[in-house]
Protein backbone atom coordinates (compact mmCIF):
# COMPACT_ATOMS: atom_id res chain seq x y z
CA UNK A 1 0.00 0.00 0.00
CA UNK A 2 3.23 2.24 0.79
CA UNK A 3 4.39 2.08 -2.66
CA UNK A 4 1.08 2.86 -3.94
CA UNK A 5 0.37 5.69 -2.39
CA UNK A 6 3.56 7.11 -3.11
CA UNK A 7 3.89 6.31 -6.69
CA UNK A 8 -0.39 7.64 -6.89
CA UNK A 9 1.21 10.87 -5.16
CA UNK A 10 4.21 11.24 -5.82
CA UNK A 11 3.92 10.69 -9.55
CA UNK A 12 7.60 10.76 -11.58
CA UNK A 13 9.17 12.57 -9.17
CA UNK A 14 10.30 10.02 -6.70
CA UNK A 15 11.04 6.59 -7.80
CA UNK A 16 9.22 4.04 -5.65
CA UNK A 17 10.11 0.06 -5.15
CA UNK A 18 8.87 -2.33 -2.79
CA UNK A 19 10.20 -5.56 -1.16
CA UNK A 20 9.86 -7.52 1.84
CA UNK A 21 11.94 -8.91 4.27
CA UNK A 22 9.29 -11.84 4.14
CA UNK A 23 6.86 -11.61 1.61
CA UNK A 24 3.56 -13.08 1.57
CA UNK A 25 2.70 -15.26 -1.62
CA UNK A 26 0.04 -12.73 -3.02
CA UNK A 27 -1.17 -9.17 -2.52
CA UNK A 28 -4.25 -8.94 0.51
CA UNK A 29 -7.22 -8.97 -0.60
CA UNK A 30 -8.43 -6.70 1.96
CA UNK A 31 -5.81 -4.06 1.16
CA UNK A 32 -6.58 -4.48 -2.60
CA UNK A 33 -10.37 -3.55 -1.52
CA UNK A 34 -9.10 -0.86 0.79
CA UNK A 35 -6.77 0.94 -2.23
CA UNK A 36 -10.03 0.62 -4.59
CA UNK A 37 -12.08 2.55 -2.44
CA UNK A 38 -9.13 5.41 -2.66
CA UNK A 39 -9.08 4.72 -6.45
CA UNK A 40 -5.60 2.96 -6.61
CA UNK A 41 -5.70 -0.25 -8.00
CA UNK A 42 -2.71 -2.81 -6.59
CA UNK A 43 -4.53 -6.09 -8.10
CA UNK A 44 -1.95 -6.55 -10.47
CA UNK A 45 0.66 -6.20 -8.15
CA UNK A 46 2.81 -9.10 -6.50
CA UNK A 47 5.60 -9.40 -3.06
CA UNK A 48 8.68 -8.96 -4.33
CA UNK A 49 11.79 -10.02 -1.67
CA UNK A 50 13.89 -7.53 -0.65
CA UNK A 51 17.41 -7.94 -1.72
CA UNK A 52 20.69 -6.32 -0.42
CA UNK A 53 21.25 -4.57 -4.38
CA UNK A 54 18.10 -2.95 -3.91
CA UNK A 55 18.53 -1.70 -0.48
CA UNK A 56 21.77 -0.54 -1.74
CA UNK A 57 20.42 1.79 -5.12
CA UNK A 58 18.24 3.60 -2.74
CA UNK A 59 18.38 6.87 -0.81
CA UNK A 60 15.81 6.43 2.01
CA UNK A 61 14.76 2.77 2.77
CA UNK A 62 11.22 2.79 4.68
CA UNK A 63 10.82 -0.67 6.83
CA UNK A 64 7.99 -2.05 8.63
CA UNK A 65 9.10 -3.94 11.12
CA UNK A 66 11.65 -5.89 9.63
CA UNK A 67 14.21 -5.58 12.09
CA UNK A 68 17.85 -7.00 11.51
CA UNK A 69 17.01 -8.27 8.50
CA UNK A 70 17.27 -5.52 6.39
CA UNK A 71 20.37 -4.84 5.23
CA UNK A 72 21.73 -1.51 6.57
CA UNK A 73 24.14 0.86 4.72
CA UNK A 74 25.99 3.78 5.68
CA UNK A 75 24.86 7.09 4.31
CA UNK A 76 21.11 5.70 3.35
CA UNK A 77 17.99 7.41 5.17
CA UNK A 78 16.19 4.76 7.40
CA UNK A 79 12.21 5.33 8.36
CA UNK A 80 10.84 2.10 10.51
CA UNK A 81 7.14 2.98 10.13
CA UNK A 82 5.45 1.52 12.98
CA UNK A 83 2.31 0.05 11.83
CA UNK A 84 -0.44 -2.75 12.67
CA UNK A 85 -0.16 -5.58 9.74
CA UNK A 86 -3.08 -5.78 7.51
CA UNK A 87 -2.24 -10.20 7.18
CA UNK A 88 -5.15 -11.56 8.05
CA UNK A 89 -7.31 -8.77 8.86
CA UNK A 90 -10.40 -7.77 6.80
CA UNK A 91 -11.44 -4.58 5.31
CA UNK A 92 -12.59 -2.70 8.21
CA UNK A 93 -9.36 -3.08 9.77
CA UNK A 94 -6.89 -2.46 6.73
CA UNK A 95 -9.13 1.11 6.26
CA UNK A 96 -7.54 3.06 9.21
CA UNK A 97 -4.25 1.51 7.86
CA UNK A 98 -4.15 2.44 4.43
CA UNK A 99 -5.39 5.66 5.40
CA UNK A 100 -2.22 5.82 8.31
CA UNK A 101 0.21 4.59 5.44
CA UNK A 102 -1.01 7.73 3.50
CA UNK A 103 -0.30 10.22 5.77
CA UNK A 104 3.26 9.04 6.24
CA UNK A 105 3.66 9.16 2.85
CA UNK A 106 2.30 12.50 2.02
CA UNK A 107 4.99 13.98 5.17
CA UNK A 108 7.60 11.42 3.26
CA UNK A 109 6.89 13.19 -0.30
CA UNK A 110 7.56 16.69 1.43
CA UNK A 111 10.26 15.41 3.19
CA UNK A 112 11.75 14.31 0.05
CA UNK A 113 10.57 17.63 -2.32
CA UNK A 114 11.73 20.20 0.54
CA UNK A 115 15.06 18.32 0.34
CA UNK A 116 15.71 18.50 -3.52
CA UNK A 117 15.93 22.59 -4.78
CA UNK A 118 14.02 23.18 -7.91
CA UNK A 119 16.22 22.51 -11.46
CA UNK A 120 18.47 25.89 -12.28
CA UNK A 121 19.44 26.55 -8.21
Amino acid sequence: MAAAWLTHLAGDRIEVGSAGSAPAAGVNPAAVAAMAEAGIDISAQAPKVLTVDAVRACDVVITMGCGDTCPVFPGKRYLDWKLDDPAGQGIEAVRPIRDEIKALVEGLIESLTAETPPAGH
